[in-house]
C-alpha cells in the first residue's frame, strides 16, 4: 500500500503492508472473515474496540513477525486479500443490470456516517442510514462516492453516575488510531482545500476511508495553519451554536464539492442526506458557471436536475435556520464574488417567501429549491414531508407537493449474528444481499422451527453474557460495593423473554412510556412463572435537560431492589452495543409519538436475527406491521391531547405484553418450542428482512432517483446548458403574464357515463403552449384529466377548452385549473404558479 501513512506503526514489519491493506478497508465491518486475524493479534483489544487499525498500531513488530511465521496464518491472510480484491474487481448488480448507463458517479453528502465503532463520527439514525447505504452501494457496485466530516471529538460519550445522572465525555479521536489515511495527490502532498472566510482563508484537510468498493472522503479543519477557532470547526458533531453549525455546513457542502472537483470527479448526481449539506447545491452550480461560462441562475437550473434531497425531519422547527446577520458574515462574499449574485438572491433560495427579508435562511428550503427530486424516508413520512413543504407551493394540493418517499433499510450483513448469517446463507445463498432475490421469502420459510428457535436461544445467551460483563464493569466504575459488582455475574437468565429498548432519548420518542405505570411494569418483569428481562440504553443530547431527566428516571427504576435482577440500563449506547442488542433480544420496543418518527431503523436490525417488534404505528412500522409479524400500539389518529394519547398507548403496551407477547413466548409445544412465537419469527424474517434491507433501499434510489436524475442533468447540461436558459425564459414568460391568467365561464354536461367540462380561459399574454388546462379531483391518486383546446374565444388571448371525466363522482369533486407545462421542466418545483376555477368569479 502507498506510504507514508499518518501512523507511527513500524512499516518494515513482516506482513505489515498486507495487514494494513485489510485494516484500512472497512469491508471488515460487514464481512467478518478477518475477525480471527485481529483476535489472534490482540484478543482483548479486538474485543473492546473492534478496530483492526488500532490493533495493528498497537502490537509490536516482534509479534507481527511471530504470527507471520505461521503458515496457516499467512494462508488465511493471503486468502482474505485475494477475496477482497476479487470482490472489488468483480461486476456487481449495478453494472450487470444497467450496462451502458450514463450514470458514472453519485456524490453522497452527509453530516455523519455510522460505519463502525472504530470510526466514531456519528450520532444516531442519520449516520446509520448513511453508513448502511454506503455499504450497500459497495455490495451492489453502485458508483457512489461519499463526503462527510472528520470530527476531532465526534459525538459525546455517555457515562451515568451513581445517582443516575448522565455525564457527557468527549474523548479525542486520534486520526492515527482511526482506519483512515490522508488523501494525497499524485505528487504525494496531502490534499488541502481552501474556502474564503471572514479574515482570510480556511484550510481544509482531506482523508480517505475505504468501504469495500466505495470511498468516503472526510474533511477536517484541524490544520496547524488555521486559527484556533478555525481548527475547532470540525471538533464536535452537533456541538456549538448556530454559527458553528453554519461553518460546518459550509465546510461540508462547499468544501466537499471542491474536494470532488480536485479529485477529478464529475458526478452526474448529488445526493443530499438531509439539509445540512445543501450548500453543495450552490458550489455545484458555481462549478458549472465556471465550466460553461453561464450566469448562476442558468447554472442552478441545469444542475438542479441532478440533485436529490432526502429529508429525515418530521417537524419543520427541526430544520437548520440561520439569521441574515450570520449569512451576511459568512456568505456575502461568496455570493457576490463567486456566485456573482447579490446576497439577497442567495437568501431568497432559503426562504419560504423569497421576498420576506425578516425570514431566516432555511437549509431545507435551499435543498428543495436546488433539487430535482425530494423524498422522505418512509411512506408515512412522505405524507408528513409534503405537509411540511406545502407552504412553499401555495394553492397546490398537498398530494402534489413534489416529495416522494424511499423507505430506509439497514445493511443486514452489518447487523446479523454469525448464527443468523449461517441460517440465511444456507437458505438463500452467499449473494443474497448483492442481488435482487425474489425468492428469499420462500427460501427462508423452509427453515425448520428448531433452527429458528435455536437461533434465538443462542442470541439470547450471548446477550446475557454481554450484559453481565458490561454491568460488572459499569457498577465498578460507579463505585458500587464489591458484592454488588459480583452479583452482576448472575444477572438475567438465558431462558427468559428478553426485551430491548435503546435509542436516542428525546421527548417525541417517548422512551419512558413503559414507565407510565411502574408498578404494572414491575409485575410483568417479576412474574414468577413468566418473567421478562429488559435492557435499556440511550443518550440524551447534552442541552436537552428534559430528556436527561428521562435517563435519570430509568436509572432510578432499574436500581429498585425488586427489579434489579430483571432490568438494566447500559451506559454509552454505541454501535458495538447496538450490534449486541439487536442480535440477542427476542423483542424490540419502539414507542415514538406518531407521526414524528420519520422512519426509525433500530427495529429493522432485529429482523435478520429473528427478533420481533412491538412498536407504535409510525415510521417504517406503519407500512411493515401486520399481526403475523409482530405487534403494534396506537393507530392512524394522532390526537391533539398528547396526555390522552400517551395514556391510551401505554395501556395498549401493557395489555399486549400481558395478554399476547409474554403468553406466546412461554406457551411451548411438545418439542419445547413456542410455536406461535416462532411462526411470527418466520413471517417477520421472510417478509420483512429483504423488504427493509439497505440493498432494497439503494436499488430503489438508483432506479427511481439516480438514473433519471443523471439523464435529466445530462440533457440540461448538453450544449453548454442551453436547456437551462430555455427553462429560465419559460419561467420569465409565465411570471410576467400569470397575474392576467383567469377562467371565464365553465359549464359541465353529462350523458350518464361521462361528464364533459367546457371552460373559457383567458391567458392574455401567456402562450397557450406553456400551460396545461385540466380537470382535477382529489384522490389517491388524484385525477388530472387534460382538457383540449378546441378553439379561440371571442377576444385575443382567450381560448375554449374541453375535457371529459367519468360521471362516477359528484360534479362538486371536480375543478378545472391551469398549470405550467413544459417538456423537461419540473412542475411545481420550477413553476409554482397555479390558477383554479372559482365559480364565484365567473
Amino acid at each position: 500500500m502507498d506510504q507514508p501513512l499518518y501512523t507511527t506503526r513500524p512499516a518494515d514489519a513482516l506482513g505489515a503492508d498486507a495487514l494494513a491493506e485489510l485494516a484500512l478497508d472497512l469491508r471488515w465491518s460487514f464481512n467478518h472473515a478477518a475477525d480471527d486475524i485481529w483476535s489472534r493479534l490482540a484478543p482483548e483489544l479486538w474485543e473492546q474496540t473492534h478496530n483492526p487499525w488500532f490493533v495493528l498500531q498497537t502490537v509490536s513488530p516482534e509479534k507481527l513477525r511471530r504470527v507471520m511465521v505461521d503458515e496457516a496464518f499467512r494462508e488465511q491472510l493471503d486468502s482474505l486479500r485475494r477475496g477482497n480484491r476479487l470482490a472489488a474487481e468483480s461486476s456487481g448488480w449495478f453494472r450487470q443490470t444497467h450496462p451502458g448507463t450514463p450514470l458514472t458517479s453519485v456524490a453522497y453528502f452527509s453530516m455523519e456516517f455510522m460505519l463502525s465503532e472504530a470510526l466514531p463520527i456519528y450520532s444516531g439514525g442519520l449516520g446509520n442510514v448513511a453508513g448502511d447505504q454506503l455499504k450497500a452501494a459497495s455490495n451492489l457496485d453502485v458508483p457512489v462516492v461519499a463526503v462527510g466530516l472528520l470530527y476531532q471529538l465526534g459525538y459525546f460519550r455517555q457515562d451515568v453516575d451513581a445517582q443516575g445522572h448522565q455525564q457527557e465525555l468527549y474523548p479525542f479521536n486520534d486520526p492515527g488510531q482511526l482506519p483512515i489515511r490522508p488523501l494525497r495527490g499524485a505528487n504525494g502532498e496531502w490534499l488541502r482545500l481552501s474556502v474564503a472566510v471572514p479574515g482570510g482563508l480556511l484550510w481544509i484537510r482531506a482523508w480517505e476511508v475505504r468501504v469495500g468498493r466505495r470511498t468516503l472522503y472526510l474533511l477536517d479543519t484541524n490544520d496547524p495553519v488555521n486559527t484556533p477557532a478555525q481548527r475547532g470547526i470540525t471538533s464536535e458533531l452537533y456541538g456549538g451554536g448556530p454559527e458553528m453549525r453554519l461553518k460546518q455546513e459550509i465546510v461540508l457542502g462547499i468544501g466537499g464539492w471542491r474536494l470532488l472537483r480536485a479529485m477529478g470527479f464529475t458526478p452526474e448526481v448529488c445526493h443530499l442526506n438531509e439539509g445540512h449539506a445543501a450548500f453543495a447545491v450552490l458550489e455545484r452550480a458555481r462549478s458549472f458557471m465556471a465550466d460553461a461560462r453561464v450566469p448562476f441562475a442558468e447554472a442552478l437550473t441545469v444542475t438542479r436536475a441532478g440533485n436529490v434531497f432526502t429529508t429525515h425531519t418530521s417537524v419543520s422547527a427541526a430544520f437548520d435556520r440561520f439569521g441574515r446577520d450570520l449569512m451576511e458574515k459568512h456568505l456575502a462574499a461568496y455570493a457576490e464574488r463567486e456566485l456573482e449574485i447579490p446576497l439577497t438572491d442567495l437568501l431568497a433560495l432559503g426562504r419560504r417567501d423569497p421576498r420576506d427579508a425578516a425570514e431566516p435562511f432555511n437549509m431545507a428550503y435551499l435543498a428543495v429549491r436546488g433539487s430535482g427530486r425530494i423524498n422522505g424516508v418512509s411512506r408515512l413520512h412522505g405524507r408528513v414531508a409534503r405537509r411540511m413543504f406545502q407552504p412553499m407551493f401555495p394553492r397546490w394540493p398537498e398530494a402534489e407537493v413534489p416529495v416522494a418517499h424511499v423507505t430506509n433499510g439497514v445493511h443486514m450483513p452489518t447487523w446479523d449474528s454469525a448464527e443468523a448469517d449461517r441460517i440465511w446463507e444456507e437458505a438463500c445463498g452467499k449473494e443474497r444481499w448483492r442481488w435482487v432475490a425474489d425468492d428469499m421469502e420462500a427460501q427462508l420459510r423452509s427453515v425448520a422451527d428448531q433452527e429458528l428457535w435455536r437461533l434465538r436461544a443462542r442470541g439470547r445467551t450471548s446477550l446475557v453474557e454481554y450484559v453481565r460483563k458490561r454491568m460488572a464493569r459499569q457498577l465498578a466504575e460507579q463505585g458500587a460495593a464489591p458484592d454488588q459488582v459480583a452479583r452482576a455475574s448472575a444477572l438475567f437468565d438465558p431462558d427468559v423473554l428478553t426485551v430491548g429498548f435503546a435509542r436516542r432519548f428525546s421527548g417525541y420518542k417517548r422512551p419512558n412510556l413503559l414507565l407510565r405505570d411502574p408498578e404494572r411494569l414491575v409485575r410483568i418483569l417479576t412474574d414468577a412463572r413468566r418473567p421478562v428481562q429488559l435492557v435499556v440504553a440511550g443518550k440524551a443530547h447534552p442541552v436537552d435537560t428534559a430528556s436527561q431527566a428521562l435517563v435519570l428516571e430509568w436509572n432510578a427504576f432499574v436500581r429498585r431492589p425488586d427489579v434489579r435482577a430483571r432490568a438494566v440500563f447500559l451506559n454509552d449506547y454505541d454501535m458495538l452495543m447496538a450490534e449486541r442488542l439487536v442480535q440477542g433480544v427476542d423483542l424490540w420496543f419502539n414507542t415514538p409519538r406518531r407521526p414524528w418518527e420519520a422512519c426509525g431503523t433500530s427495529g429493522m436490525k432485529v429482523l435478520v436475527n429473528g427478533g420481533l417488534n412491538l412498536s407504535s404505528r409510525d415510521g417504517w412500522w406503519d407500512e411493515a406491521y401486520s399481526p403475523e409479524v409482530g405487534w403494534a400500539i396506537g393507530g392512524d389518529d394522532t390526537g391533539d391531547d398528547l396526555e390522552a394519547v400517551d395514556a391510551r398507548d401505554a395501556e395498549e403496551l401493557y395489555t399486549l405484553l400481558e395478554r399476547e407477547v409474554v403468553p406466546d413466548f412461554y406457551h411451548r409445544n411438545a418439542a419445547g418450542i413456542p410455536s406461535n412465537w416462532v411462526s411470527r419469527m418466520r413471517e417477520s424474517m421472510a417478509r420483512l428482512t429483504p423488504r427493509f434491507s439497505a440493498s432494497r433501499t439503494v436499488r430503489e434510489y438508483t432506479e427511481h432517483c439516480y438514473l433519471p436524475a443523471a439523464a435529466a442533468y445530462l440533457e440540461r447540461a448538453a450544449d453548454g446548458g442551453r436547456a437551462g436558459a430555455a427553462i429560465l425564459d419559460w419561467q420569465a414568460h409565465l411570471a410576467h403574464g400569470w397575474e392576467q391568467v383567469r377562467f371565464g365561464a365553465v359549464t359541465a354536461a353529462g350523458d350518464g357515463a361521462t361528464r364533459t367540462y367546457r371552460a373559457e380561459v383567458h391567458l392574455a399574454a401567456v402562450d397557450p403552449e406553456t400551460v396545461r388546462v385540466e380537470v382535477y379531483a382529489e384522490g389517491d391518486p388524484p385525477v388530472r384529466q387534460p382538457m383540449t383546446r378546441v378553439g379561440p374565444w371571442t377576444s385575443p388571448g382567450s381560448f375554449v377548452y374541453e375535457g371529459a371525466v367519468p360521471a362516477t363522482r359528484p360534479p362538486g369533486d371536480y375543478t378545472p385549473r391551469i398549470v405550467p407545462c413544459r417538456a423537461g421542466a419540473m412542475v411545481p418545483l420550477e413553476a409554482p404558479w397555479i390558477r383554479w376555477h372559482d365559480p364565484r368569479t365567473t
